[in-house]
């Protein structure tokens, strides 16, 4: 098992998936929390869930560069309470952009309790001081007030409506790295790098 770091009340650590699978569908297959993932993210047994932790693994295994999804384990319970994520986001048809998303999912029974917050800043600070990345972004499903309210607590700015992920309107959110000039990202958009809004 590999931890990745910890915070104040979370341990996030790599998915064991022959331990983890059975928490890990109490979380997926509850329609509320999979309800702004699409349908796609609903577990229909726990065995299809064991293979789904098994292929989110080799999948981070493969681009091999510190991205993917860890368990978030409140530390005091051992108990999971969600999924973190950072990964390059994908374009309409799916294919990986040079563009890295963070990203949570906890289990109904954790909302509210801060702990995608906790969990968030703990993966960017991960992003940009281990994985060396100028910028990270959110994406959200427009109606999804409670993801944005964790954007806005991580100090995300708002970059409006995009259609360039997931082949969906989404609202898009950005956090530059600690140090990164503020001219650099309208330096991109002028050499037309910076993503279609």
């Amino acid at each position: 098992m590999t931890f990745l770091f910890e915070t104040e009340r979370l341990t996030i650590r790599s998915w064991i998936p022959e331990r983890d699978a059975e928490q890990a569908f109490e979380i997926y297959s509850d329609p509320e929390v999979t309800h702004f993932l699409g349908n796609a993210s609903r577990a229909t047994n726990i065995e299809a869930m064991r293979q789904r932790l098994i292929d989110n693994i080799e999948r981070s295994r493969r681009r091999n560069n510190g991205t993917g999804s860890w368990a978030i384990v409140e530390t005091a319970t051992t108990t999971i309470v969600g999924t973190i994520l950072l990964k390059p986001l994908p374009d309409k048809d799916g294919l990986p952009t040079e563009d890295y998303e963070v990203g949570w999912h906890l289990r109904r029974a954790s909302w509210g309790k801060g702990y995608a917050t906790e969990a968030g800043r703990g993966m960017l600070n991960y992003g940009f001081s281990l994985l060396n990345l100028p910028v990270i972004f959110a994406v959200v499903k427009p109606e999804n007030q409670a993801s944005i309210r964790v954007t806005q607590r991580l100090g995300m700015k708002p970059l409006g409506r995009t259609k360039q992920y997931y082949g969906i309107e989404l609202l898009l959110f950005q956090q530059d790295a600690p140090g990164r000039r503020a001219g650099e990202q309208g330096e991109m958009r002028e050499q037309g790098e910076m993503r279609e809004l």
